[in-house]
């Protein structure tokens, strides 16, 4: 590991400005993704801004009837939380999915949005890769792809979002608090928020210099039957070869997102009008254009049975 500075930060504008002014400068919380990378030298940043003695880690009721989730809300206490568990179950379900008991114990709100992909390639600094070094090229194309995209990636990179909490909160229509450097406040529909890799994979959110998350908001309860279901290698410390976030209302309706087979969480929600015809028309919508590996090809059809089962289980 280089060598860094550190301080702390004594509010999100503050915060927010001195890392505008350092572009090597980077915040930490729980720092369940950032050490790692550190550690491997795939980031590098001269400067720690410490945001854990913000007063961002609070869940409270919002005035439209929502619920608003500070950024430094820890991931165990947000799955726990009893207005979670009760109105946006879907919520609970995937954090509980994710990762270990002692990392969600750390990893809070608006790291596990920013998580960076679990990419093989990524990971192996021996190797190109253009979210590293843009422009280096990317080792996963023609490479081993099994745990890769097969939607909404490029020419230049076939990494996929590797986390649970961001699937299901596309589900719930999160909307995404932040503060720029200069004090501005800003609103961003959780859609919008993760990027597609297109030319720039190296950019992964619409997150401007020194931007930094404040919280995160949920619209009023949706009703219906929450469910998480996450498919992977083995039932614990993985992460997904496909997850479908999914609430089903008691007339067939509802709204499905998807995971582990894109570059951000994936929802059409011009398929979901089809659920009341089942799992393989909602499917064929949210995968169309996709452009699966020989290896990972497998996906769509996961997917779509990963559906099935969903609507099978919350029938009547």
């Amino acid at each position: 590991m280089k060598q860094f500075t550190y301080e702390r930060a004594a509010s999100p504008a503050e915060a927010a400005s001195k890392a505008a002014n350092n572009q090597n400068a980077k915040f930490i919380a729980g720092g369940t993704n950032l050490l790692d990378l550190m550690k491997l030298e795939i980031e590098s940043p001269t400067h720690l801004i410490d945001v854990n003695g913000l007063d961002l880690d609070k869940i409270e009721q919002s005035e439209d009837g929502g619920v608003r989730i500070g950024a430094l809300v820890r991931n165990t206490d947000l799955a726990s939380d009893e207005r979670i568990r009760r109105d946006y179950g879907v919520l609970s379900r995937a954090l509980l999915a994710g990762a270990s008991g002692q990392l969600r114990n750390k990893a809070t709100t608006a790291g596990n949005l920013l998580q960076r992909t679990r990419c093989p390639y990524f990971y192996d600094t021996a190797q190109p890769c253009n979210k590293r070094k843009p422009g280096s090229g990317c080792s996963a194309i023609g490479g081993v792809t099994r745990q890769l995209g097969v939607i909404g990636v490029s020419d230049a990179c076939i990494a996929t979002h590797p986390g649970d909490m961001a699937i299901a909160m596309r589900a719930l229509d999160a909307t995404v608090e932040t503060v720029k450097p200069d004090g501005a406040k800003r609103a961003i529909p959780i859609a919008d928020f993760h990027k597609l890799p297109g030319d720039t994979p190296e950019i992964e959110t619409t997150l401007e210099r020194g931007e930094i998350i404040t919280a995160v908001t949920l619209p009023a309860p949706v009703g219906g039957k929450h469910v998480y279901r996450k498919v992977r290698d083995r039932a614990s410390y993985a992460f997904a070869l496909v997850s479908v976030a999914a609430i089903i209302q008691p007339d067939g309706t509802g709204r499905v997102a998807v995971g582990g087979v894109a570059p951000k969480p994936w929802r059409v929600e011009e398929a979901e009008a089809d659920l009341p015809q089942g799992s393989k028309a909602v499917m064929a919508k949210v995968f169309a254009g996709a452009k699966p590996t020989e290896e990972n090809s497998f996906k769509v059809t996961l997917a779509e049975r990963t559906l099935a089962g969903i609507l099978e289980e919350t029938k009547g």
